[in-house]
């Protein structure tokens, strides 16, 4: 298929999309490399991207009053705090349950398919299934690195091989950004407790 085509069968399903009234879940970015390919996400962690169509969002609040029930079950099953499993979907998705990484990571915490895989999460973009799978990958990260959180979320991002052949954080900046940014979330969900 030309890189035409397929440009166009995005553009029209789009179009089919928001013309038959289904929900949309996310902004969408684009850029386009060197070679004219096009490339779309709805998650921008990369600086080429730039805004391509603005959709309807829910507020934080509401996101997490809708996962809430689903994350305290994991929370009490896998031992892991409820507003460290909330910092880590804000971080990963933003609660988008359709998230999708342009290094294929998927559902509102953001599992590699292999990653998936070995969790037994039959279907990534289930709220359930991708918060349960992700839990327990965390959970296994934290046993790991002996409860340290900042290195069992750096290998959440880039891998438990990656920090112990590094001997703590890699000096990968979207590893760093991303640990840091979790934490700032656990901080704040967890001043926001009664």
């Amino acid at each position: 298929m030309s890189r035409v085509r397929v440009v166009r069968f995005f553009v029209v399903g789009l179009g089919l999309l928001l013309w038959t009234g289904c929900p949309a879940w996310a902004d969408v970015y684009r850029y386009v490399d060197k070679d004219g390919v096009w490339h779309f996400t709805n998650i921008k962690n990369d600086s080429r991207y730039k805004l391509y169509m603005r959709t309807p969002k829910q507020t934080p609040k509401e996101y997490i009053e809708k996962y809430e029930d689903v994350i305290q079950q994991a929370s009490r099953r896998f031992g892991i705090e409820p507003t460290l499993i909330k910092a880590v979907i804000k971080a990963e998705s933003d609660f988008n349950h359709r998230a999708v990484s342009h290094k294929g990571a998927q559902g509102l915490m953001q599992l590699m398919p292999s990653t998936a895989d070995q969790m037994a999460v039959d279907n990534p973009f289930n709220p359930e299934e991708n918060i349960y799978g992700g839990t327990r990958y965390l959970s296994g990260l934290l046993k790991r690195f002996n409860n340290n959180k900042r290195l069992a979320l750096a290998a959440y991002n880039a891998g438990p091989e990656k920090v112990e052949s590094y001997n703590g954080i890699p000096p990968y900046r979207e590893t760093r950004i991303f640990v840091k940014r979790v934490l700032n979330y656990y901080r704040i969900y967890n001043q926001g407790k009664k």
